[in-house]
């Protein structure tokens, strides 16, 4: 079942939040060299000093929003054959929800707050720059240790193997081209070891830390979404995301909703959704126990590529979130 999310931004936020020069970073000091890898956790250093901040903000103009390219084509046609054979699971741990803080989003928009950090504050579109071509993904602020992590696929920072995203950029409760929360940028971009290396889809997951603005974290501003890590497999689940590619435009959030199933057809250990949602969608979250009053669930996975045919062509796949992605999480968190 598919379904589309909008709302409305009152145009004098939407003039707020356009310009890079209302808002303005304080940017935490980076703890990662350019570039790591520590076990199954890769870590590549992104926008450190207020300078490379402003610079990113700058770039990404509403022109330059509008004509990134969705990021599917950046995996189409790639093996989606599982490497190991399956995902480690561990013991199921969930993270709870964080709470945004109404004078933290008020500064931002004018007195504008939702109240409860629900789905449309929490999910944005993700921005950046591979090999000189713009893209569009999305993304997802996740409850974490420094506020400031943005659940995301891995190939939306890290082309799998190959080069780290530059201009890495995440606009929460993007709406028609309002950005009612401003523009955040990287400090950290983190992914698996088995995409950066081997462009492995069992680990298609990334989370980037993002600067704080106007002083303010990530999550303080627009909440954090709990997240889950070994979860049962086989749950009805929720997926959100920005699909850019006909026949959408990208300009609205959308969503999908099942039951998901094991990848039968090309022999990844991800799950499937049945869903219509397209290119520009990669990176959006999966929600299990999500209530659709309150906007609220238990992160699960990431939109992250579809088959362009076979059985299971209208299902969008999703890594499993097991131990690896959970000391992925546990690193992001603390940088």
């Amino acid at each position: 079942m598919q379904s589309n999310l909008s709302r409305t931004i009152l145009a004098g936020l939407a003039a707020l939040a356009l310009g890079g020069t209302v808002a303005v970073a304080s940017v935490a000091p980076a703890t990662a060299q350019p570039s790591e890898a520590v076990g199954n956790v890769a870590v590549h250093a992104a926008a450190t000093t207020r300078a490379a901040h402003d610079k990113v903000v700058e770039y990404w103009t509403p022109q330059r929003m509008r004509n990134a390219v969705p990021a599917d084509v950046l995996v189409a046609g790639k093996d989606k054959s599982s490497a190991g054979g399956s995902v480690t699971a561990g013991q199921p741990t969930v993270v709870p929800q964080a709470k945004a803080k109404p004078t933290a989003a008020a500064d931002f928009t004018g007195g504008y707050y939702s109240g409860g950090g629900d789905v449309r504050d929490t999910t944005g579109k993700v921005f950046f720059t591979l090999s000189g071509t713009n893209y569009v993904c999305s993304g997802s602020a996740v409850s974490s240790g420094n506020k400031d992590v943005v659940l995301t696929a891995g190939h939306c920072l890290n082309e799998g193997p190959g080069a780290y995203a530059t201009n890495f950029a995440f606009v929460p409760a993007y709406d028609d081209g309002a950005r009612p929360y401003g523009t955040f940028t990287a400090r950290q971009l983190t992914t698996t070891t088995q995409w950066q290396n081997s462009g492995d889809f069992d680990y298609d997951v990334a989370f980037a830390v993002m600067n704080t603005l106007n002083g303010a974290h990530l999550t303080d501003v627009v909440g954090g979404q709990a997240i889950g890590f070994n979860q049962a497999r086989g749950q009805y689940m929720y997926s959100f995301g920005y699909p850019a590619a006909n026949p959408y435009d990208g300009s609205d959030i959308a969503w999908c909703h099942g039951t998901v199933v094991q990848d039968t057809f090309g022999g990844s250990a991800d799950q499937g959704l049945n869903c219509n949602m397209t290119g520009g969608s990669s990176g959006g979250p999966w929600f299990v126990n999500y209530n659709e009053t309150t906007g609220l669930g238990t992160l699960n996975s990431v939109n992250s590529f579809k088959y362009r045919a076979g059985s299971l062509r209208n299902y969008m796949f999703g890594p499993y979130l097991g131990t690896v992605a959970q000391s992925l999480y546990s690193s992001a968190s603390n940088l």
